[in-house]
């Protein structure tokens, strides 16, 4: 946040004081204010931590990173008159909040569950996915669900929802942690483990081009996705609402989805279904 220098009375440095006003006042490389009173923590830049690849969310394309995730919170970015810097993090990094709440980004966008043990570390914007934990397996397989899993191996993401699930509901199954999605999937594909969840969004976008592996199951787990925000920084979580809320009213937030899913939502921010 750009703030100018505290003067107190009788101790004055004119031209040192006038030159720290003129530099906090622009918010200098460390950061700045938005014309809307936005903080940000760098001048002219909506900061996103993420973590990498989270297809079709985020992934990396050439030298960009795309995804529905970049594309909504570009939205949010053009709303407040900046561009978005995306910066690649460990995911443990950004569920613990300690991204957001060390100054390392300004949100963390990253196909994020909204949970009440998160929501103890950092702010969340309002809802922007419906999701669900799915079960990826190789095609032709016996497992297709957790009720034969004892001595099986099951692959998890670090930190995750579907991590926790896998914990509390595969009993008798070995669980097998990976770092992040791609590393889970490939261990699906190759044999490394039986099966392996994550959320249903990431799943189906990976059988399309590994048609080796299916999707058996979804477990309905009522989950929603949010934009994680430091704690405090209240100006910021209103302008995300007002942008996702938008996206729904000018139909924009629809054509991302179709972009990105190959079909309508059946699902809106604010709760809607279409």
């Amino acid at each position: 946040m750009a703030r100018g220098p505290q003067l107190k009375a009788f101790a004055l440095i004119p031209a040192l004081a006038l030159a720290a006003g003129a530099l906090a006042a622009c918010g200098g490389d460390s950061g700045g204010t938005t014309a809307s009173g936005v903080q940000l923590i760098a001048q002219g830049k909506l900061t996103t931590c993420t973590h990498l690849p989270y297809q079709p969310f985020q992934v990396k394309q050439g030298d960009k990173i795309v995804g529905f995730d970049v594309d909504l919170v570009d939205l949010v970015a053009k709303k407040l008159g900046v561009t978005q810097s995306i910066v690649d993090i460990a995911f443990e990094n950004i569920e613990s909040g300690e991204a957001m709440n060390s100054g390392q980004c300004d949100l963390a966008a990253a196909g994020m569950t909204i949970t009440d043990k998160r929501k103890a570390k950092f702010a969340f914007s309002d809802p922007y996915f419906e999701a669900t934990q799915a079960l990826l397996v190789k095609a032709g397989s016996p497992i297709k669900d957790f009720s034969n899993v004892t001595g099986k191996k099951i692959g998890v993401q670090s930190a995750t929802t579907g991590a926790d699930y896998a914990k509390e509901n595969a009993k008798g199954a070995e669980i097998v942690t990976f770092d992040d999605l791609a590393l889970e999937e490939q261990a699906v594909k190759n044999g490394t483990v039986d099966a392996g969840i994550n959320d249903n969004g990431v799943l189906y976008d990976f059988v399309k081009t590994n048609p080796d592996t299916t999707v058996a199951i979804e477990f309905k787990t009522n989950e929603f996705y949010g934009i994680g925000i430091k704690q405090g920084n209240t100006a910021l979580v209103t302008a995300t609402n007002e942008a996702l809320k938008a996206s729904v009213g000018d139909g924009s937030y629809a054509q991302i989805y179709q972009k990105w899913f190959a079909k309508a939502p059946t699902w809106l921010p604010g709760g809607a279904t279409k």
